[in-house]
């Protein structure tokens, strides 16, 4: 990934992904005016920042990306695996639907979510020109949430893995992300082979690799191209927002991907 700053706001791009085919952006938390402990770009609309400050921290994210906020397409994030391909906007009054991939065909509309440890997972096909942005937590990584948008778009859209670009965002890293016996119970039977590289034993305590689990997803699903951030929110809170380290009192930092 490298880094792009566009006066206060400083976001991210996946270097896997051409310029010239989409816009695309992984904002850090500076630059926008929420005050602790939401400091300063909160995208969040459920951590308990202002409705008005959320808004105004939406628009400045979208205005430095040179888009319109209403072209946006968001939704409710809940640790499933339901996926919705959208062909319009979110109307900024229309309550959110529930689901954690969302994918597009059409320029015009920006998907958009929000996160705070959990995986972003951008996804690309240049052939059928569509994308997605997949929600992984350990939740959806055990249910290969991944490895189902994968599929989703080659039965959906005729894509072929092969040519699909994904990249794995900043997240919680696997020296942070410490879990209890019952996800390493989780882990071990989405991941009965792998699992031994997923998971490692510091004494009583258990760390689990978000990361490379997601890459296995995406792989298994046929895709080759693939790009990690190798970013971990928790280790610099300067510029992430961590639910983990920072005990849940904390924001959520957009992603955002559109057509050109």
């Amino acid at each position: 990934m490298h880094q792009v700053i566009h006066g206060e706001i400083k976001f991210y791009q996946f270097d896997i992904f051409p310029d010239t085919e989409v816009i695309q952006a992984v904002f850090t938390r500076q630059g926008g005016v929420s005050p602790f402990p939401w400091k300063s770009l909160n995208q969040g609309g459920t951590t308990g920042d202002s409705r008005s400050r959320v808004i105004e921290n939406r628009r400045l994210a979208f205005e430095s990306v040179k888009l319109d906020v209403e072209t946006v397409f968001d939704v409710w994030q809940v640790h499933g695996t339901t996926i919705i391909e959208t062909k319009k906007t979110r109307d900024l009054d229309q309550p959110h639907e529930k689901a954690d991939a969302i994918v597009t065909n059409q320029s015009g509309i920006t998907l958009f979510m929000r996160f705070a440890d959990c995986v972003p997972i951008l996804l690309f096909e240049p052939q059928k020109r569509v994308i997605a942005i997949v929600h992984a937590g350990w939740q959806g990584t055990v249910k290969r949430i991944a490895e189902i948008a994968v599929e989703y778009l080659t039965q959906h859209f005729q894509c072929d893995s092969r040519y699909i670009r994904a990249g794995i965002g900043p997240s919680i890293g696997p020296d942070h992300y410490i879990v209890r016996q019952d996800v390493v119970v989780r882990v071990k039977k989405a991941f009965p082979i792998e699992w031994p590289s997923l998971i490692q034993n510091a004494g009583e305590e258990y760390y689990l690799n978000l990361w490379e689990a997601n890459k296995i997803c995406l792989q298994e699903a046929g895709v080759q191209n693939i790009e990690i951030a190798g970013i971990c929110t928790a280790c610099n809170l300067e510029e992430w927002y961590s639910h983990r380290a920072e005990h849940g009192k904390t924001g959520r930092f957009g992603v955002l991907f559109a057509l050109r």
